[in-house]
């Protein structure tokens, strides 16, 4: 009987605006020789074309796929550590088969999962099921925020994806933030007066 390995990523950690979110993915043995020779790697490495085409090849070949997300107000609510743990168990809970062991990237174990997990410090460089997972949340997590840029086009989000760079700070500054800004994160409460 094959044992289903999990890898689990999240992306949107450090972002001001949106959730974060996680992906789980199942791989055979022969889909990650697959992936690995269709240059799979860290998301963070690879140009958004390619990061399309793979996180589409990933999402046919899996075993299975599922994201999770945790919402602006959970993060606020949380904390973006905890809320990122969350967004990573509820991608995993959705699975099916469910996974015999999961492969956590970074070094923090998920609370309460029942199933058995291991940490992998740069998961993302060194395993394929964990860069695999790191594409498809950042694929869909780019996706979401590009229709969000439509309802909010004057914090430059097509360009920043969410991210704290100048232009989005200084969109936070002259219209404060919206509903979908983490108020939590302290560029953020420039609007608000907070600081």
């Amino acid at each position: 009987m094959p044992q289903f390995i999990a890898g689990v990523d999240e992306v949107g950690r450090g972002a001001l605006f949106g959730p974060v979110v996680a992906a789980a993915v199942i791989l055979s043995d022969e889909a990650i020789a697959q992936l690995a020779a269709s240059g799979v790697r860290d998301s963070k490495q690879l140009q958004p074309k390619a990061r399309k085409r793979l996180a589409y090849q990933i999402r046919a070949i899996a075993l299975d796929c599922k994201i999770g997300i945790a919402s602006v107000r959970e993060i606020d609510r949380l904390n973006i550590l905890q809320a990122t743990l969350l967004a990573m168990k509820r991608s995993i809970l959705k699975l099916k088969p469910p996974p015999d062991l999961c492969l956590i990237d970074g070094n923090q174990r998920i609370p309460g999962l029942l199933i058995p997990q291991q940490t992998v410090i740069k998961g993302d460089q060194t395993s394929t099921v964990i860069a695999s997972a790191s594409i498809v949340a950042k694929v869909w997590r780019d996706e979401l925020i590009v229709r969000l840029a439509n309802k909010y086009p004057e914090y430059d989000l097509i360009n920043n994806k969410g991210y704290g760079t100048k232009k989005h700070q200084q969109a936070l500054q002259r219209y404060g933030p919206c509903l979908q800004h983490r108020l939590s994160f302290s560029p953020c409460q420039i609007g608000l007066g907070l600081i």
